[in-house]
């Protein structure tokens, strides 16, 4: 005689997972606006007519919010950044976007953005 198997249900997620840099340490996850990747960096540095060149024109380090103003337009471009580019960046600061890898470079450093639509 076979007993019956009594199933046990999954657990639910009721809580969506957090990247480590909203608790102050080291970005844990490569979702726009967190660590850069080394594929997305490569993928950036070999499409040069993709990148956007920028002034900083105001930072939020609370927020992480960076708002630029391209050269070619003078349109403002919102991004934000949990990695710490805001802090990193001062307003009047020459930057370029990669649109395409959401990219944003300061001289060496690059930073993963998240565009603002």
């Amino acid at each position: 005689m076979s007993t019956s198997h009594s199933r046990i249900p999954p657990l639910e997620v009721r809580e969506r997972a957090a990247c480590m840099c909203d608790h102050g340490s080291t970005c844990s996850s490569y979702e726009p606006g967190h660590a850069v990747h080394l594929i997305q960096a490569r993928l950036a540095s070999a499409t040069p007519s993709d990148w956007i060149d920028a002034v900083v024109e105001a930072v939020d380090p609370d927020a992480g919010t960076i708002v630029l103003r391209t050269i070619a337009d003078a349109a403002p471009i919102l991004v934000w950044n949990g990695a710490g580019a805001a802090r990193a960046l001062e307003a009047g600061a020459p930057v370029a976007l990669h649109a395409r890898y959401h990219v944003l470079a300061d001289g060496r450093r690059r930073f993963n953005v998240l565009r603002d639509a």
